[in-house]
């Protein structure tokens, strides 16, 4: 049984990256520059293991009470080739220690408040983190993250963003969006667009940051999400398959 799991999940891992290789060459890009964070939210820990195996070294959680069970479990089984933790999801300012201890990177930065939060968690754990800022560019009511939907909310979030000088653990990277669910991948590409246009203008605006990161794209739509220059992708099911709740 576990050698199926991980035949299937091997598999799987090896179609989509194919599909991200096709998607860079489309657009002149090398398939290096993409970072595949395999969503494992609600997966097991031999689904995990069996990822691991076929190569997975990117792991993406959605809430800080799974990171905290799953990490320390893991730990030893990845000590000879270790993997980096990404938080993906809303982080609650409750939650901002676990996601400190537990996870290597942030996406889903999306308050000053959050932020004060991790920082001062950050140094009482002596870590400096790196972290993502989450926009929401869509504009919908449903979406997390600092509003960058029109001119007059993006003129704000380089307000706040240069207040982030006060967090000296926090090392802003780039930034993360969730695009809207669409009938077509297609329909995603102009969320996918103005993040790389907003990030492209914070480099001039925010230049204490590189803002080098993209995380945007998921199973349905990581193509479209590249081929506008996402830089990290976070693709669960395409890997897992359909998701165990």
């Amino acid at each position: 049984m576990a050698d199926e799991l991980e035949r299937h999940i091997a598999a799987n891992l090896e179609g989509v990256e194919r599909r991200i290789a096709a998607a860079c060459a489309r657009v002149g890009r090398a398939p290096s520059e993409v970072t595949l964070v395999a969503v494992s939210k609600t997966r097991s820990i031999a689904e995990i293991l069996a990822a691991h195996r076929a190569g997975v070294r990117h792991l993406g959680e959605n809430r800080v009470e799974e990171a905290e069970g799953k990490v320390p479990v893991l730990r030893d089984s990845f000590t000879a080739d270790p993997v980096t933790w990404h938080m993906i999801g809303h982080v609650q300012s409750r939650k901002a220690r676990g996601a400190v201890e537990f996870c290597d990177v942030i996406h889903s930065v999306d308050s000053l408040h959050l932020a004060a939060r991790l920082d001062r968690f950050a140094a009482e754990l002596g870590r400096s983190v790196p972290i993502l800022l989450e926009v929401n560019v869509s504009g919908e009511a449903s979406k997390y993250g600092f509003a960058a939907s029109d001119p007059t909310a993006r003129a704000d979030l380089t307000s706040q963003i240069g207040q982030f000088s006060a967090f000296p653990r926090l090392r802003v990277e780039g930034l993360m969006t969730m695009a809207p669910i669409v009938a077509a991948p297609e329909q995603a590409r102009p969320v996918f667009r103005a993040l790389r246009q907003l990030r492209d203008e914070l480099r001039d605006r925010a230049p204490f940051s590189a803002w080098r990161e993209l995380s945007m794209g998921m199973t349905d739509d990581f193509e479209v999400a590249i081929e506008e220059g996402a830089t990290m992708v976070r693709i669960g099911r395409a890997i897992f398959g359909p998701a165990s709740y």
